[in-house]
Protein backbone atom coordinates (compact mmCIF):
# COMPACT_ATOMS: atom_id res chain seq x y z
CA UNK A 1 0.00 0.00 0.00
CA UNK A 2 2.83 2.41 0.84
CA UNK A 3 4.51 1.73 -2.50
CA UNK A 4 1.24 2.31 -4.32
CA UNK A 5 0.62 5.56 -2.45
CA UNK A 6 4.17 6.73 -3.16
CA UNK A 7 3.83 5.87 -6.86
CA UNK A 8 0.49 7.65 -7.15
CA UNK A 9 1.95 10.76 -5.47
CA UNK A 10 4.93 10.71 -7.83
CA UNK A 11 2.59 10.50 -10.83
CA UNK A 12 0.39 13.32 -9.53
CA UNK A 13 3.38 15.57 -8.79
CA UNK A 14 4.89 14.80 -12.18
CA UNK A 15 1.65 15.80 -13.91
CA UNK A 16 1.39 18.98 -11.85
CA UNK A 17 5.01 19.92 -12.53
CA UNK A 18 4.46 19.27 -16.23
CA UNK A 19 1.39 21.54 -16.16
CA UNK A 20 3.38 24.29 -14.43
CA UNK A 21 6.16 24.05 -17.03
CA UNK A 22 3.64 24.28 -19.86
CA UNK A 23 2.09 27.37 -18.28
CA UNK A 24 5.32 29.25 -17.56
CA UNK A 25 7.19 28.29 -20.75
CA UNK A 26 5.63 31.09 -22.89
CA UNK A 27 6.55 33.63 -20.21
CA UNK A 28 10.14 32.34 -20.00
CA UNK A 29 10.38 32.35 -23.80
CA UNK A 30 9.22 35.97 -23.84
CA UNK A 31 11.95 36.93 -21.37
CA UNK A 32 14.66 35.07 -23.28
CA UNK A 33 13.58 36.49 -26.64
CA UNK A 34 13.58 40.04 -25.29
CA UNK A 35 17.34 39.84 -24.62
CA UNK A 36 18.27 38.24 -27.96
CA UNK A 37 19.19 39.80 -31.25
CA UNK A 38 16.63 39.61 -34.04
CA UNK A 39 18.84 37.07 -35.84
CA UNK A 40 18.90 34.84 -32.76
CA UNK A 41 15.12 35.15 -32.38
CA UNK A 42 14.64 33.96 -35.99
CA UNK A 43 17.43 31.37 -35.99
CA UNK A 44 16.76 27.84 -37.26
CA UNK A 45 17.30 25.57 -35.42
CA UNK A 46 15.83 27.47 -32.52
CA UNK A 47 18.24 29.02 -30.02
CA UNK A 48 16.76 28.90 -26.55
CA UNK A 49 19.42 30.97 -24.80
CA UNK A 50 21.06 34.08 -26.28
CA UNK A 51 24.82 34.13 -26.85
CA UNK A 52 24.91 37.39 -24.92
CA UNK A 53 22.26 39.29 -23.00
CA UNK A 54 21.33 42.39 -25.00
CA UNK A 55 18.95 45.22 -24.11
CA UNK A 56 18.45 46.57 -27.63
CA UNK A 57 14.89 45.28 -27.62
CA UNK A 58 14.00 47.43 -24.62
CA UNK A 59 15.76 50.43 -26.16
CA UNK A 60 13.90 49.97 -29.44
CA UNK A 61 10.47 49.79 -27.86
CA UNK A 62 11.17 52.92 -25.83
CA UNK A 63 12.44 54.88 -28.85
CA UNK A 64 10.13 53.66 -31.63
CA UNK A 65 7.00 54.26 -29.56
CA UNK A 66 5.98 56.97 -27.06
CA UNK A 67 5.96 54.12 -24.55
CA UNK A 68 5.45 56.11 -21.35
CA UNK A 69 2.53 58.02 -22.91
CA UNK A 70 0.98 54.76 -24.11
CA UNK A 71 1.50 53.21 -20.68
CA UNK A 72 -0.30 56.16 -19.08
CA UNK A 73 -3.18 55.84 -21.58
CA UNK A 74 -3.56 52.17 -20.67
CA UNK A 75 -3.50 52.88 -16.93
CA UNK A 76 -6.13 55.63 -17.23
CA UNK A 77 -8.40 53.51 -19.42
CA UNK A 78 -8.09 50.45 -17.17
CA UNK A 79 -8.65 52.31 -13.89
CA UNK A 80 -11.68 54.23 -15.16
CA UNK A 81 -13.17 51.03 -16.61
CA UNK A 82 -12.65 49.14 -13.33
CA UNK A 83 -14.12 51.94 -11.18
CA UNK A 84 -17.18 52.36 -13.41
CA UNK A 85 -17.90 48.66 -13.85
CA UNK A 86 -17.52 47.81 -10.17
CA UNK A 87 -19.80 50.72 -9.20
CA UNK A 88 -22.53 50.18 -11.79
CA UNK A 89 -22.48 46.37 -11.64
CA UNK A 90 -22.69 46.42 -7.82
CA UNK A 91 -25.78 48.64 -7.98
CA UNK A 92 -27.41 46.58 -10.73
CA UNK A 93 -26.51 43.27 -9.09
CA UNK A 94 -27.98 44.39 -5.77
CA UNK A 95 -31.15 45.62 -7.47
CA UNK A 96 -31.66 42.35 -9.34
CA UNK A 97 -30.94 40.27 -6.23
CA UNK A 98 -32.75 42.21 -3.48
CA UNK A 99 -35.25 44.70 -4.88
CA UNK A 100 -38.62 43.76 -6.34
CA UNK A 101 -39.66 46.05 -9.18
CA UNK A 102 -41.79 45.66 -12.32
CA UNK A 103 -40.31 43.58 -15.16
CA UNK A 104 -37.28 42.62 -13.06
CA UNK A 105 -36.95 39.12 -14.50
CA UNK A 106 -37.45 40.38 -18.04
CA UNK A 107 -34.80 43.07 -17.64
CA UNK A 108 -32.37 40.61 -16.06
CA UNK A 109 -32.92 38.18 -18.93
CA UNK A 110 -32.34 40.99 -21.41
CA UNK A 111 -29.12 41.89 -19.59
CA UNK A 112 -27.88 38.30 -19.78
CA UNK A 113 -28.87 38.14 -23.45
CA UNK A 114 -26.06 40.59 -24.16
CA UNK A 115 -23.62 37.81 -23.23
CA UNK A 116 -24.99 35.69 -26.09
CA UNK A 117 -23.95 38.24 -28.72
CA UNK A 118 -20.30 38.32 -29.86
CA UNK A 119 -18.57 41.51 -28.81
CA UNK A 120 -17.49 42.24 -32.39
CA UNK A 121 -21.15 42.88 -33.30
CA UNK A 122 -21.12 46.02 -31.16
CA UNK A 123 -18.00 47.57 -32.69
CA UNK A 124 -19.76 49.32 -35.58
CA UNK A 125 -22.60 50.92 -33.56
CA UNK A 126 -20.15 51.90 -30.81
CA UNK A 127 -17.84 53.46 -33.38
CA UNK A 128 -20.70 55.45 -34.90
CA UNK A 129 -21.72 56.72 -31.46
CA UNK A 130 -18.17 57.79 -30.62
CA UNK A 131 -17.84 59.41 -34.05
CA UNK A 132 -21.12 61.31 -33.65
CA UNK A 133 -19.86 62.63 -30.31
CA UNK A 134 -16.68 63.87 -31.98
CA UNK A 135 -14.49 61.78 -29.67
CA UNK A 136 -12.36 59.81 -32.13
CA UNK A 137 -8.65 59.81 -31.26
CA UNK A 138 -9.32 60.72 -27.63
CA UNK A 139 -8.62 58.92 -24.36
CA UNK A 140 -12.32 58.76 -23.27
CA UNK A 141 -13.10 56.89 -26.49
CA UNK A 142 -11.02 53.99 -25.15
CA UNK A 143 -13.22 53.30 -22.12
CA UNK A 144 -16.69 54.80 -22.75
CA UNK A 145 -18.20 51.61 -24.29
CA UNK A 146 -16.87 49.48 -21.40
CA UNK A 147 -18.37 51.26 -18.41
CA UNK A 148 -20.97 48.53 -17.77
CA UNK A 149 -20.74 44.74 -17.89
CA UNK A 150 -23.54 42.17 -18.06
CA UNK A 151 -21.16 39.51 -16.78
CA UNK A 152 -20.18 41.71 -13.84
CA UNK A 153 -23.84 42.28 -13.00
CA UNK A 154 -24.50 38.54 -13.00
CA UNK A 155 -21.40 37.87 -10.89
CA UNK A 156 -22.30 40.35 -8.16
CA UNK A 157 -25.96 39.35 -8.22
CA UNK A 158 -24.86 35.83 -7.26
CA UNK A 159 -22.91 37.23 -4.31
CA UNK A 160 -25.82 39.33 -3.06
CA UNK A 161 -28.16 36.34 -3.37
CA UNK A 162 -25.81 34.29 -1.16
CA UNK A 163 -26.23 36.71 1.77
CA UNK A 164 -28.98 35.90 4.30
CA UNK A 165 -32.12 38.03 4.12
CA UNK A 166 -32.06 38.39 7.91
CA UNK A 167 -29.17 40.87 7.63
CA UNK A 168 -31.31 43.32 5.68
CA UNK A 169 -34.36 42.76 7.85
CA UNK A 170 -32.39 43.49 11.02
CA UNK A 171 -30.95 46.65 9.45
CA UNK A 172 -34.39 47.92 8.46
CA UNK A 173 -35.70 47.24 11.97
CA UNK A 174 -32.83 49.36 13.33
CA UNK A 175 -33.96 52.25 11.12
CA UNK A 176 -31.53 51.95 8.19
CA UNK A 177 -32.70 53.03 4.75
CA UNK A 178 -31.96 51.30 1.47
CA UNK A 179 -28.80 53.28 0.78
CA UNK A 180 -27.34 52.60 4.22
CA UNK A 181 -28.07 48.89 3.92
CA UNK A 182 -26.37 48.75 0.53
CA UNK A 183 -23.25 50.78 1.32
CA UNK A 184 -22.68 49.92 4.99
CA UNK A 185 -23.86 46.31 5.25
CA UNK A 186 -24.22 44.48 1.94
CA UNK A 187 -21.35 45.96 -0.06
CA UNK A 188 -18.58 45.11 2.48
CA UNK A 189 -19.84 41.50 2.60
CA UNK A 190 -19.31 41.00 -1.14
CA UNK A 191 -15.75 42.29 -1.14
CA UNK A 192 -14.37 39.06 -2.73
CA UNK A 193 -16.80 39.52 -5.60
CA UNK A 194 -15.82 43.15 -6.05
CA UNK A 195 -12.13 42.20 -6.11
CA UNK A 196 -12.77 39.39 -8.62
CA UNK A 197 -14.73 41.68 -10.90
CA UNK A 198 -12.07 44.37 -10.56
CA UNK A 199 -9.25 42.00 -11.56
CA UNK A 200 -11.18 40.51 -14.48
CA UNK A 201 -12.17 43.97 -15.71
CA UNK A 202 -8.63 45.31 -15.31
CA UNK A 203 -7.25 42.38 -17.32
CA UNK A 204 -9.80 42.94 -20.09
CA UNK A 205 -9.16 46.67 -20.26
CA UNK A 206 -5.38 46.24 -20.07
CA UNK A 207 -5.30 43.67 -22.90
CA UNK A 208 -7.96 45.21 -25.14
CA UNK A 209 -6.65 45.24 -28.70
CA UNK A 210 -9.36 45.60 -31.32
CA UNK A 211 -11.36 48.55 -29.96
CA UNK A 212 -8.36 50.91 -29.44
CA UNK A 213 -7.18 50.15 -32.98
CA UNK A 214 -10.62 50.92 -34.39
CA UNK A 215 -11.42 54.10 -32.49
CA UNK A 216 -7.95 55.69 -32.37
CA UNK A 217 -5.42 56.00 -35.18
CA UNK A 218 -2.90 58.19 -33.39
CA UNK A 219 -0.16 56.18 -31.69
CA UNK A 220 -0.09 58.59 -28.76
CA UNK A 221 -3.77 57.84 -28.04
CA UNK A 222 -3.46 54.05 -28.11
CA UNK A 223 -3.07 51.43 -25.42
CA UNK A 224 -0.19 48.99 -25.02
CA UNK A 225 -1.67 46.04 -26.90
CA UNK A 226 -2.63 48.12 -29.91
CA UNK A 227 0.62 50.09 -30.00
CA UNK A 228 2.82 46.98 -29.78
CA UNK A 229 1.02 45.50 -32.78
CA UNK A 230 2.41 48.38 -34.87
CA UNK A 231 5.93 47.07 -34.29
CA UNK A 232 5.16 44.11 -36.53
CA UNK A 233 6.48 45.03 -39.96
CA UNK A 234 5.43 43.70 -43.35
CA UNK A 235 8.85 42.19 -44.09
CA UNK A 236 10.92 42.53 -40.90
CA UNK A 237 9.55 42.26 -37.39
CA UNK A 238 11.49 43.31 -34.32
CA UNK A 239 10.68 40.29 -32.17
CA UNK A 240 13.00 41.24 -29.27
CA UNK A 241 11.37 44.69 -29.16
CA UNK A 242 7.86 43.22 -29.20
CA UNK A 243 8.74 40.73 -26.47
CA UNK A 244 10.38 43.47 -24.39
CA UNK A 245 7.27 45.64 -24.69
CA UNK A 246 5.00 42.69 -23.89
CA UNK A 247 7.09 41.87 -20.81
CA UNK A 248 6.87 45.45 -19.53
CA UNK A 249 3.14 45.46 -20.28
CA UNK A 250 2.37 42.26 -18.37
CA UNK A 251 4.18 43.22 -15.15
CA UNK A 252 1.25 45.23 -13.64
CA UNK A 253 -1.13 42.30 -14.15
CA UNK A 254 1.25 39.92 -12.38
CA UNK A 255 1.67 42.32 -9.46
CA UNK A 256 -2.08 42.90 -9.09
CA UNK A 257 -2.88 39.19 -9.16
CA UNK A 258 -0.10 38.44 -6.67
CA UNK A 259 -1.56 40.99 -4.24
CA UNK A 260 -5.23 40.04 -4.60
CA UNK A 261 -5.00 36.35 -5.53
CA UNK A 262 -6.67 35.19 -2.29
CA UNK A 263 -9.72 37.41 -2.79
CA UNK A 264 -9.83 36.58 -6.49
CA UNK A 265 -9.83 32.81 -5.97
CA UNK A 266 -12.38 33.13 -3.16
CA UNK A 267 -14.60 35.28 -5.33
CA UNK A 268 -14.54 32.93 -8.31
CA UNK A 269 -15.14 29.91 -6.05
CA UNK A 270 -18.27 31.50 -4.54
CA UNK A 271 -19.75 32.79 -7.81
CA UNK A 272 -22.32 30.05 -8.16
CA UNK A 273 -23.37 29.60 -4.52
CA UNK A 274 -26.95 30.61 -5.11
CA UNK A 275 -28.89 31.35 -8.29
Amino acid sequence: MNKKNTLSKVIVYAILIGGVLVCIFPFLWMILTSVKTNAEALAVPVKIFPAKIRLEGYQNVLTKLPFLKIYLNTIISALVTVAAQVTFCAMAGYAYARINFPFKNFLFTATLAVLMVPGTFFILPQYRIINSLGMLNTIPALFLPNLFSAMGTFLLRQFFLSLPQELEDAAYIDGCNRGTVFFKIMLPLVKPGLVSLGILTFRFAWNDLMWPMVVNTSTEKMTLSAALSYMQGQYITDFPGIMAGALMAVIPMIVIFAIFQKQFIEGVAHTGIKG
